[in-house]
Order: structure tokens, then C-alpha cells, then sequence
């Protein structure tokens, strides 16, 4: 069995990650992106419909947190149509693309064109989106997942309403047949995928309302496989399954592996096991991430922090003590860094401020400046090839920044209004869970029929 299982496992080469990944943090917990391809290559078109050699985006994702006790887990979704900037990604002629600024985050996915997609430049833009290192990357596609279902025998769902084909294809005439009743029942395989697929007739028929759903699946199929029970009867065909279903980072490239990891989360109870969406706005027909509310959920996890504010990492140190303000007698070696300094708010002064804290360390400012936009409110240090380390040394002085990768060869530091107040960049608990995060949470132990959509409900056929 082991032999078969191994030789199931597909894994993506590591040569396409980034030469500037984060570093490794305090924390011994684990971030595993998920991401689901909407493929339709390699059988998927049975299930999806569409172009045969379509080689897919990652139609959904998310970021798993294990936390360092393994007794809390926390998914944040990533909603597909979210603008990002996407760093150089591998192409298949071993040249890599230009940082693309303001791009659709699951486009990143199909960089290439290659049919097996790129989940190394996925997984490259989520590393330089949060700032955390991504221990392992897990793809699934359509019939992976359909497999999945099926082998545990379906799992329960909630529908708001009646939904019909139209409301899975809206280019269709008619509404069509009657895919789902309202209110709870059994889905598995062709069904399961309809379920977490669908979007239209439901709430503001978007994305988001998508990921409220695609969530309480996630927590009901946990439930499921909890409730079987975690014995080798009942693991070894979903692990024949998933083995079969998965592509996954070289880490996680043997049968061992792979049950190692599923067996360590066994401990986390159902309650402890979160999902949340990433801080969004709208921006057209796009969606933005809301500052500084992201920042501070990256921080959070950083730091082991739940959403209640526990530290399941066994960290010493409670959240108010971190400051957001540089210290200038702190411990920080400038490296021979150069740096230019920009106010991003309006603030007079600001930049000037900022220079005299770094040179008091001896980084070399070359320049101070007024920002494009005067309209941040979290600092961000920009850094060019090979600088990742620099960048992270700077950020010592501005503790709750973000950094991001620009290409060419300075760093930038660009002030935010949480420099201007003197305040931590989230709040006097920098590491603590942004109420707009904490509030919008789902438990794996929820009401399978709560939360399910946003926006209003359209019911015209």
C-alpha cells in the first residue's frame, strides 16, 4: 500500500519558487496553500464543460495556518478576482516574467500556460502578498476533488433556495433543470462540485458569496472525516484517493509525508478549526485588500495568534509588546544599505523623521521624498533583487510594515499614517485579529445552514 501511494503522488518542481521567499519565522506552525484549479484539461472537461486544453486559474485558494500547538487551524480565502502585484514567476523556457502590479490573483496560476498551470508562481505571489513562508503548496482540480467527496461517502450542504443549471452556466436560454433544493441534504462527486462551484441567483451572485459556501463545505467535509474516524479502515482509501487527486510542493512529494501532515492535525478540534476571507473592498468589478487590516492578520499569524487573541505558539511576549514606533537604541545593523525615504501621508516632516532614526543606525538615506499617493496607512519597504534580508533588517525600525518585492536593486521605505501617529500599525495589539476579520469568522462546528451568501438575494428566473 505504501509503494501504491507513493507512486500515485504528483509533485510541481521547487525551481520555479522565488530566490527572495520570507524567511523562516519564530513561529513553529505551518502555512499549506490550497489552491483549486478550474482546469479542464486531463478529464477535467466531463466535469467542468468548457475548452478541453483550457489549462485553468486557481478558482479558488486559501491559506491554511496550523498553529505551532497543532490544536488550532485557521483557512483564509484569497477571493480569485483580488488585485495583487505578481512577482517574476519561472517560465517554461526558464526566463522569468516582469513583476505585474495591480493583476487578478488567480491569474498567476495560469503564468506559462503550461497544463499542469504554475502553482510555484501562485504560491510565489501569496508569499510576497502575506509576508509568511509557505511550507507546502497543495493543488487539487476537478476530479480530484469529485474523488474526494465520493470516497467519504458525500457530505452535507445547505442550500438559501432552489437553484437551477442557469444558476451554474447564466449563459443558458432557460433556467433549466432543478439542481438543488433549498435546505439541507447529501452531495458527493458531479454534485459536490456543482455545490462549491455555483454562484449566480444566489445573494449578490459573487465570488465572495461563493467562498461563504465554499467554507461551510470545507467544515462539513472535515466533519465528516473526523466523525468516520481516523483509522486505517477509513484513511487508507481517502489517502488512495487523495494521493491520486493531489499535486503537491516536493515536501510533501511521499506517501509518509503527506500522512504525516494529515495525521498531525487529528488534535484540532472542530470549534478551533476557522475560516475567514482576506479584508476585501470592492474596486469596480475587482476586489481590493482593505489596509491596515490585512497586515495586522498577517502579523497574527505570524505571532500564533488566534482569533480570540490566544498564542498558541508558546511565545512569551504579549501582543502590546511590540512597538510600531522606530527605536532608535535598538540593536539593528545598517549592512551598508542605501535607502530612500518617501511620506506617503500627508503629514509634513514625515520623511526627514524617518531618515535621522535610519542614519542614527548608519544606513545611508540618498533620498527623501513626497509618495505618488499621499494615502497610506501601513509603511511599506520596497526592496530589488536579492535584497529580501536588507528589507527585513530595515523593517526592525518600523515593525507591522509590509514588504514588497519591486525588482531593480534599492530599497524604499514608504511611510504610512500608523509612523505619523507614533501608533502600532494595527492597533496597541499589533498582533491582535482585526475585528473586521474576527467578526466575519466561521467555525468547522457552525450551523451547516448559517452564513452561506452576501449580498442581497436575487429570485427572478
Amino acid at each position: 500500500m505504501y509503494l501504491k501511494l507513493n507512486s500515485n503522488i504528483n509533485t510541481f518542481g521547487a525551481e520555479g519558487l522565488s530566490k527572495n521567499r520570507p524567511a523562516t519565522g519564530p513561529s513553529k506552525g505551518e502555512n499549506i496553500l490550497v489552491i483549486g484549479s478550474d482546469a479542464r484539461t486531463d478529464e477535467n472537461y466531463a466535469l467542468g464543460g468548457g475548452d478541453k486544453t483550457d489549462i485553468g486559474r486557481s478558482d479558488t485558494a486559501f491559506l491554511l495556518h496550523v498553529y505551532a500547538d497543532h490544536k488550532h487551524a485557521l483557512a483564509v480565502s484569497i477571493p480569485r478576482d483580488t488585485l495583487v502585484t505578481i512577482p517574476p514567476c519561472k517560465l517554461p523556457d526558464g526566463s522569468w516574467t516582469k513583476t505585474q502590479p495591480d493583476t487578478m490573483f488567480n491569474s498567476a496560476f495560469s503564468v506559462g500556460q503550461t497544463d499542469k498551470g504554475n502553482p510555484a508562481c501562485t504560491q510565489n505571489t501569496v508569499e510576497q502578498l502575506t509576508g509568511l513562508r509557505v511550507d507546502h503548496t497543495v493543488v487539487v482540480d476537478f476530479k480530484g476533488f469529485a474523488a474526494l467527496t465520493s470516497i467519504v461517502g458525500g457530505v452535507k450542504v445547505c442550500l438559501p433556495q432552489d437553484l437551477y443549471e442557469r444558476d451554474l452556466n447564466p449563459n443558458r436560454a432557460t433556467r433549466g433543470d432543478l439542481l438543488f433544493k433549498k435546505g439541507e441534504q447529501h452531495v458527493s462527486g458531479q454534485q459536490a462540485l456543482h455545490y462549491v462551484r455555483i454562484r449566480h441567483g444566489i445573494g449578490d451572485g459573487s465570488d465572495i458569496g461563493r467562498i461563504k459556501r465554499q467554507q461551510a463545505f470545507l467544515a462539513s467535509f472535515i466533519n465528516k472525516v473526523k466523525s468516520d474516524g481516523l483509522t486505517p479502515t477509513n484513511l487508507l482509501p481517502l489517502a488512495d484517493a487523495a494521493t491520486k487527486s493531489l499535486t503537491v510542493d516536493p515536501g510533501l512529494g511521499t506517501a509518509n509525508k503527506l500522512l504525516s501532515f494529515a495525521m498531525s492535525l487529528k488534535d484540532v478540534d472542530l470549534h478551533n478549526i476557522k475560516f475567514v476571507t482576506i479584508p476585501w473592498r470592492y474596486a469596480g468589478g475587482r476586489v481590493a485588500i482593505v489596509e491596515p487590516d490585512a497586515t495586522r492578520l498577517w502579523a497574527a499569524l505570524q505571532a500564533d495568534r488566534t482569533i480570540d487573541g490566544q498564542d498558541a505558539g508558546g511565545h512569551n511576549k504579549t501582543p502590546s509588546e511590540t512597538s510600531a514606533s522606530p527605536n532608535p537604541t535598538g540593536n539593528v545593523s545598517s549592512d551598508g544599505n542605501s535607502i530612500t525615504v518617501y511620506n506617503g501621508t500627508t503629514t509634513s516632516g514625515l520623511a526627514a523623521k524617518a531618515a535621522s532614526a535610519l542614519e542614527v543606525h548608519g544606513f545611508t538615506v540618498v533620498d527623501t521624498a513626497d509618495a505618488d499617493t499621499r494615502d497610506y496607512t501601513t509603511t511599506v519597504i520596497e526592496y530589488g533583487t536579492g535584497l529580501r534580508p536588507q528589507a527585513e533588517t530595515v523593517a526592525k525600525l518600523f515593525p507591522g510594515t509590509r514588504l514588497d518585492f519591486i525588482g531593480g536593486s534599492g530599497i524604499n521605505v514608504i511611510l504610512g499614517t500608523s509612523y505619523a501617529t507614533g501608533a502600532p500599525t494595527a492597533s496597541a495589539s499589533p498582533t491582535a485579529m482585526p475585528d473586521s476579520v474576527a467578526g466575519d469568522a466561521r467555525s468547522a462546528d457552525d450551523d451547516l445552514c448559517s452564513d452561506l451568501t452576501y449580498g442581497t438575494t436575487d429570485q427572478s428566473t
